[in-house]
């Protein structure tokens, strides 16, 4: 039985390391090239499994009929993410994306989307995949078509499933036109630069209360990057800083994916009954530790999670007039 279930995108990652990004019609020499397996859906659910273990977290998506299918289905498979949920589409490229990555770590992406976009609402309904969300406790929304992201928050609503929603590049359509998937979630999970494409603020808490006015009972979870990470619900506010990996002897090599093992250990430790206090801390761990990997999938093992866990950073929670 899964206990998470993620719906979304599985990539195939071209990182360009380079020493820094070019400006407009310069050329600049890429260093070193990687080729690994990625998509924020399938990383997510990847981090899951590292933390919940083999067989408790499933994949939700689709893949075009070539040679990155199969090499995608098996990584999987050995990671112990359950792959009954991915259709294998005729005439479909699978997905691709090409990244630069400059020395100090930060991230340029293109992402051929190829056969996520042909995830559709009514896939929702086909038995092995309806079988999969009604099994999880918690469901995992990121980056399909709009249309498959209202039909899956409402299956969550339905079957009274806790609904996390990464919005990522839906951000850019705002509050409006979002409304309806917006009142069936219960987190919110949202970078800066998304937090202004959806509500026009910079402010976490006043975008909060933006979209508050759709859903009183929401949870916004703030990526801030350097600054940590945040909770902002109807009562309180939580504020985890970022973890200081100078003093651990770590430093960031690449920031791709870091997202991704955040909400990857997020919803697993939802999973298995921790706080969201607890939860909080234990993704922003998880986001600090993967920064320190070359690769997009470098989220930690739970053994490699617990490890760390002393060094922390605590949350501070504060409550909201």
């Amino acid at each position: 039985m899964t206990e998470v279930a993620v719906l979304g995108a599985i990539n195939w990652d071209i990182n360009l390391f380079v020493r820094r990004f070019p400006e407009v019609g310069e050329e600049v020499a890429v260093e070193r090239i990687t080729r690994v397996p990625g998509g924020k859906a399938a990383n997510v659910a990847v981090a899951a499994a590292r933390i919940l273990g083999s067989g408790r977290a499933s994949l939700i998506g689709c893949l075009g009929r070539d040679e990155i299918a199969g090499a995608q289905i098996k990584i999987l498979k050995e990671e112990g993410v359950v792959t009954a949920g991915i259709r294998v589409l005729e005439n479909e490229e699978s997905g691709q994306a090409y990244i630069l990555i400059n020395e100090r770590g930060k991230n340029v992406i293109n992402t051929f989307f190829g056969a996520n976009l042909r995830l559709a609402s009514g896939d929702l309904h086909i038995r092995e995949i309806h079988g999969l969300l009604q099994s999880a406790s918690i469901i995992v929304v990121i980056d399909p078509p709009l249309e498959t992201i209202q039909e899956a928050v409402s299956i969550g609503k339905e079957e009274e499933k806790t609904v996390v929603w990464d919005a990522g590049v839906r951000s850019t359509l705002g509050i409006d036109r979002l409304k309806n998937v917006l009142r069936n979630i219960d987190y919110l999970v949202i970078n800066e630069v998304e937090i202004r494409n959806l509500t026009g603020e910079s402010d976490p808490i006043v975008a909060w209360d933006a979209v508050s006015t759709v859903n009183p009972y929401l949870i916004l979870v703030a990526k801030l990057g350097e600054r940590g990470c945040m909770m902002i619900g109807p009562n309180r506010v939580i504020k985890v800083r970022v973890i200081d990996l100078k003093s651990l002897g770590m430093k960031v090599v690449n920031t791709v994916g870091c997202g991704d093992a955040f909400l990857g250990v997020l919803t697993a430790s939802k999973a298995e009954g921790f706080d969201d206090k607890e939860a909080l801390e234990r993704a922003n761990l998880a986001g600090a530790i993967k920064a320190t990997r070359h690769e997009t999938r470098g989220s930690p093992s739970k053994t490699e999670l617990e490890k760390y866990l002393p060094f922390r950073e605590h949350a501070e929670s504060t409550g909201r007039i």
